[in-house]
């Protein structure tokens, strides 16, 4: 019967260690709601996130893209994250398994009396160390592990499509104040000329002192907002060589050189689906704190199996060799244990501790996750609402424009001929002037949405299957 004690005991013991210790849930419910409470985009083409500015027909914008991702410190952060994590989820998959240690000893003895002989013991051995998964802790900690990579390689695609929406918000924002440039400088060409006109009609005694007084104050005007307009596109430019890191003057030959086909919007749209549920599950920093529930999960009950019995067994097997007055004696050496068990006794609460913790970890993880969805829903919501609202006004402020333009010409032919008033000119060019801020502005703020929802969107990534 002895000779069964020791495989008896094994089985024993791997059948205990198939039961486990579980946590909450690790699982939560994402509370999405039904339906968008605003309305899709449409009438635009659409393409797959993923490669999304490839299909904006401006070469520059993906180059600049590109290089801001490569020197973006977020995404290097992000990627030495997800290289941690990755190596923890290997390393707790490796604790579950025996250890291999080679161990090379040699000692030198004597006996107490004076005649015993000096002797030389050396071994070398292959020494195993196992300690058995009894509660599933092992089990638990891997888990986790597992859980918290998955959710930085989720954080690493969120980096980047951060630093993509930044550096396309900038690049936009750039080709927007280069545009508003164009018209400050004709606005300021304007008012010169009627500053021209009207000192000359003054000389001639036609026009008061006062009104070329006030002509002279407009090109003033004018010629200041044009510095002020050029110094804020340099500031623009400076920021996004920030983010490039591509040299300033690499930079401005490069937007020299696309500036005739630069628009201030994507030429493409984006296709949302029309459930909440479905464009969650696309965002990564929802799937992060999704997968940071589950770890936390997991973290409860790797701290319960602490409170239990752990149970380890180790072994070896080698060689080892006698040496006595000259004389060898070599022979194989091998041990089976010991199969040891220890049991926490007096721990003056420190496991119970550890598990209260965890849970209260667990339980800000859930609330965590749940505020993601909410917020993510939010931001879906708002750049849907921007975009209809910004195609409700593109027509109307397309329509206004042309009209003050048509209206300031006739009071600028007008005044060329006497019939109208320096007031009347300089009242009718404000009105062209904000119309053709407006319908600027509105483009760039068309193509802040888009690049919102882009970013609401998850830019392309795909949760990786379950594991």
């Amino acid at each position: 019967m002895k000779r069964y004690q020791v495989p008896l005991t094994m089985v024993t013991v791997l059948a205990l260690s198939a039961c486990g210790i579980t946590g909450p849930a690790a699982k939560v419910a994402a509370d999405a709601p039904q339906q968008w409470q605003a309305p899709l985009p449409h009438n635009g083409s659409t393409g797959e996130l993923a490669s999304w500015w490839q299909s904006q027909s401006d070469p520059l914008l993906v180059q600049l893209i590109e290089a801001a991702q490569a020197a973006s410190p977020t995404i290097a952060s992000a990627q030495a994250r997800f290289a941690a994590a990755s190596a923890e989820r290997t390393a707790a998959g490796a604790a579950l398994a025996p250890s291999l240690i080679g161990v090379l000893s040699s000692t030198r003895m004597s006996q107490q009396s004076v005649n015993a002989p000096m002797n030389t013991t050396t071994t070398l051995l292959a020494q195993a160390q196992w300690e058995i998964d009894l509660f599933g802790g092992g089990r638990a900690r891997r888990n986790a592990a597992i859980a918290r990579h998955l959710g930085a390689q989720a954080g690493w695609h969120e980096a980047r499509v951060t630093v993509a929406a930044e550096t396309a918000n900038q690049y936009y924002s750039l080709r927007a104040c280069e545009k508003l440039l164009t018209v400050a400088r004709m606005d300021a060409a304007s008012r010169a000329h009627t500053a021209r006109l009207t000192d000359i009609t003054t000389k001639a005694g036609f026009q008061s002192p006062s009104a070329n007084a006030l002509a002279r104050a407009s090109a003033a005007d004018g010629n200041n907002r044009a510095l002020a307009q050029r110094a804020a596109c340099d500031s623009e430019l400076k920021v996004l060589v920030a983010l490039t890191a591509i040299p300033e003057p690499d930079l401005r030959a490069r937007l020299a050189e696309s500036a005739a086909g630069a628009v201030l919007s994507p030429a493409a749209g984006i296709a949302i689906d029309s459930m909440p549920a479905q464009i969650l599950e696309q965002r990564p920093d929802v799937f992060n704190a999704a997968q940071e529930v589950a770890a936390a999960s997991y973290d409860v009950a790797g701290a319960r199996a602490q409170r239990w019995p752990h149970l380890g067994l180790g072994g070896s097997i080698g060689r080892g060799r006698l040496h006595v007055e000259g004389q060898d004696i070599s022979a194989n050496v091998w041990t089976l244990g010991p199969l040891q068990m220890t049991l926490p006794i007096i721990d003056w609460g420190v496991r119970r501790a550890n598990v209260e913790a965890a849970r209260a970890r667990y339980k800000a993880a859930v609330s965590s996750y749940k505020a993601s969805v909410r917020q993510a829903v939010s931001e879906i919501e708002q750049a849907l609402v921007a975009l209809q609202s910004t195609q409700e006004r593109a027509e109307d402020a397309q329509v206004a424009l042309e009209g003050y333009r048509s209206f300031f010409t006739a009071t600028e032919e007008r005044y060329k001929n006497g019939l109208a008033s320096l007031l009347e000119l300089e009242d009718a060019r404000r009105t062209r002037l904000a119309a053709e801020n407006t319908v600027v502005n509105l483009q760039r703020e068309r193509s802040a949405a888009w690049i919102a929802l882009y970013r609401a969107a998850g830019g392309g990534w795909t949760a990786p299957a379950a594991q």
